[in-house]
């Protein structure tokens, strides 16, 4: 059964913990003998109201919600679950727990992208592009101070923006394969350079990832760098390479539905610690959803175990 076929969101949050719960503690059991026992030098962590697993399925259970900010979601919680987290901390502890967790989210986002590289054959085309993610309107750029010092202005074809931006590449099922956030001016050529090591096949990519050394750098990876052409180039495309760059409107759909539906594109955290658990919070829930309502059943082993 898909995430998207549960009638209630009580069904939802019930298969996220039992699945988060099963991947943490393969996580915990791999890093139990890097982990130092407490003593005078190290003393023990405060303990939680919420346990991590508990803590992890409710970050990614606001996704399925449809709540926008963290507040509506807690009041959504204090209102519904307080049976299932009598234990709620206040809202104040409870996001600075979600935003602490942040590196967990990033250990579960990548063993998501490991576990989909690992099921998408060479053959299968990947695609790869970026988008903005603003975190103030352009005209208080210059008042910003959330993201002041890590954010940055650039232009889109929808005009200028103030932010980061997201570079992803995915598989023909959507998956995201690889991922990262930079500042909203960084080279998207470069980027996609650092996140192509584990991939391998055909990338198809728009014009702004044209540049000749690329495409050499890429063969000289295993990797196969198509590209579409500027309108002032003097190149023509065969059929089959226009109908390539036609399936590149895929990457389009996953941007749409981490905006549109995960709301992603956020302005509302007041730290940068707050945006970055945001963002990873946000494409883990949308990996969760993938491989739940996609390809689960061609998956010989659980993500958990990837993770080892």
């Amino acid at each position: 059964m898909t995430l998207s076929q549960h009638s209630n969101l009580d069904s939802i949050l019930l298969v996220i913990y039992c699945f988060v719960d099963d991947m943490i503690g393969v996580i915990l059991e791999s890093i139990r003998p890097l982990l130092s026992r407490p003593d005078h030098h190290t003393p023990p962590t405060k303990k939680r109201s919420l346990v991590a697993a508990e803590l992890a399925t409710l970050a990614i259970f606001r996704f399925f919600t449809g709540h926008r900010n963290w507040k509506d979601f807690y009041r959504h919680l204090k209102t519904y679950h307080t049976r299932d987290f009598p234990a709620l901390p206040a809202y104040k502890n409870f996001l600075v727990a979600i935003n602490t967790l942040s590196g967990l989210a990033a250990v579960l986002l990548e063993g998501f992208m490991r576990t989909f590289r690992l099921h998408t054959p060479e053959s299968a085309h990947k695609f790869a592009d970026g988008s903005k993610l603003e975190t103030t309107k352009i005209t208080r750029s210059l008042s910003h101070k959330v993201t002041k010092g890590y954010a940055s202005k650039s232009k889109t074809h929808t005009g200028w923006f103030f932010g980061f931006r997201l570079h992803i590449v995915i598989n023909e099922w959507l998956e995201i394969l690889g991922c990262q956030i930079t500042t909203a001016t960084e080279d998207e050529r470069r980027t996609l350079a650092r996140i192509w090591d584990d991939i391998v096949g055909m990338i198809i990519a728009d014009a702004g990832y044209i540049g000749k050394d690329w495409v050499a750098k890429a063969k000289d990876g295993g990797k196969i760098l198509f590209t579409a052409v500027r309108a002032n180039m003097k190149k023509l495309m065969t059929k089959a390479q226009h109908q390539l760059l036609k399936e590149r409107q895929k990457v389009e759909i996953v941007f749409s539905t981490l905006k549109m539906r995960f709301g992603i594109e956020n302005t509302l955290p007041r730290s940068v610690l707050g945006h970055a658990a945001h963002y990873a919070w946000c494409l883990v829930a949308y990996q969760l959803k993938r491989f739940f309502d996609g390809r689960k059943e061609s998956f010989t082993e659980p993500v958990a175990g990837l993770l080892a």
